[in-house]
Parts: structure tokens; C-alpha cells; sequence
């Protein structure tokens, strides 16, 4: 539970699998979480790529590009399992057709004894875009396009650009980033609102010039008996 004054921590997570079913033997191969804080991106991130211990399918690797030779060199989902929980804590969730994900993670966790992803809040972005836009595409490239993100550079899927991307439509899909605010630091702390330097300006001169007061005299001299002139 947050302490009061605490700042509101969600993490945007994503994966890549080796398939669409954990049921049928498919696997995780990449995990990545961005961290927010008051729905600002800290700058802090997890991500990492798993031995699935298996083949890949050629269906999954011209989604992703993971290959199992590529695949092979790094740490098995045993050995990153308590560096990705520690990383989560007891944050919100935030994941784009979120029961894909967590069915996968939790089939991960089971099969290592650990207990499942319960008890956490869940923010489905499908489900959030599609109860604002009624109707209308909810993937994450259709997302994109509506809120102007730039997805350019997701010509793969991979879980660390898309929770990237994700993150900024989530923001987008809670009223947007608001102005001022800074979005990271430097060095990963998250920061407040922006301050801005105003240039001060010299108060402007009101006096009337001696040239406008001998005009107003003589103005004055043509009017009959004004009211002011005692």
C-alpha cells in the first residue's frame, strides 16, 4: 500500500512470446516495463530478453525477429524472475490486451513454483481506448496514429519500444501529458512541473508627452464652458 503523499507508481509492461497460447507450450522471450510516476515516465526501465528452452516458431519470428539462436545466450525465465518482480513491486499495471500478458507471466510463474500476478490493478488500454473510442481500431499502431505518436521505428514488435510507445498512449488516453512537466531527468528522477524563466519587462511609459498636452489644451479652448474647467 502507497504511503499517503506517496507518488502513484504504474508500470507499462509488455512481452514477446514464441506463440499465442502458454497452454500449448509457448513461451516468454522478452520482458520489458517502463516506470511511472504520476503518470510521468521516471526514466527507469526493466527489460530482458529469456531462453525460452525452446524452438521458435517462423509464424512468431516474423512477428519479433527473436531468434533461438539469439535467444540461447541469455538467462532462463528461473534465473530474471525475481529481478522482474522487484522491479513491479506493488504497482498498477498497465499492459495493451492485458490478459494475453499476464496469462503468459503467470504460466511462467507456475512453472517455477511462484504465485501468480493477483491482487495487482490492471489498466487494459484495449479496453480503456475502446470505451473512449467506441468503434473505432484499438491496436497499438492504430493508437499511435490517432494521438500523432511517432511508431516509425516498430517495423518488429519488441517489448521495450512497444511499452515505450504504449506509455505515451496511455498518457494520451488519460487527458494527455500535461504542460509544464518535465517527463525525465537526467539522472532517472523523476521531475515536477518545469520552472520557466520569464524575461521582466520594463513598465511602460504613461506620462503624456508635451507635444499631446499643447494639442489637448488647445482642444479644450475650442469647447464652450466644459464642466471640469473651474
Amino acid at each position: 500500500m502507497e504511503e499517503p503523499g506517496a507518488a502513484m507508481r504504474e508500470i507499462v509492461l509488455d512481452t514477446e512470446t514464441t506463440g499465442l497460447d502458454p497452454a500449448a507450450g509457448h513461451r516468454v522471450v522478452e520482458i520489458a516495463c517502463i516506470e511511472l510516476l504520476n503518470r510521468i515516465p521516471s526514466g527507469r526501465h526493466y527489460q530482458t530478453y529469456i531462453n525460452p528452452e525452446r524452438d521458435m516458431p517462423e509464424e512468431a519470428f516474423r512477428v519479433h525477429g527473436l531468434g533461438s539462436e539469439f535467444l540461447g545466450q541469455f538467462p532462463v525465465f528461473a534465473k530474471v524472475a525475481d529481478d522482474f518482480l522487484e522491479f513491479v513491486g506493488e504497482a498498477a499495471l498497465v499492459i495493451h490486451n492485458a490478459e494475453f500478458d499476464l496469462r503468459f507471466l503467470n504460466a511462467e510463474l507456475a512453472l517455477i513454483s511462484r504465485p501468480p500476478l493477483d491482487g495487482f490493478t490492471v489498466v487494459d488500454t484495449v479496453a480503456l481506448a475502446r470505451r473512449k473510442f467506441p468503434g473505432a481500431p484499438a491496436s497499438l499502431d492504430a493508437l499511435c496514429r490517432r494521438f500523432g505518436i511517432d511508431n516509425s521505428s516498430r517495423d518488429l514488435h519488441g517489448a521495450l519500444l512497444d511499452a515505450q510507445l504504449l506509455a505515451d498512449v496511455y498518457l494520451e488516453l488519460m487527458g494527455g501529458r500535461q504542460p509544464g512537466l518535465g517527463l525525465a531527468a537526467e539522472d532517472g528522477e523523476a521531475v515536477g512541473r518545469a520552472r520557466v524563466e520569464r524575461a521582466v519587462r520594463p513598465p511602460r511609459p504613461h506620462a503624456a508627452t508635451a507635444e499631446e498636452l499643447d494639442a489637448h489644451g488647445a482642444f479644450i479652448a475650442t469647447m464652450a464652458d466644459p464642466i471640469w474647467k473651474d
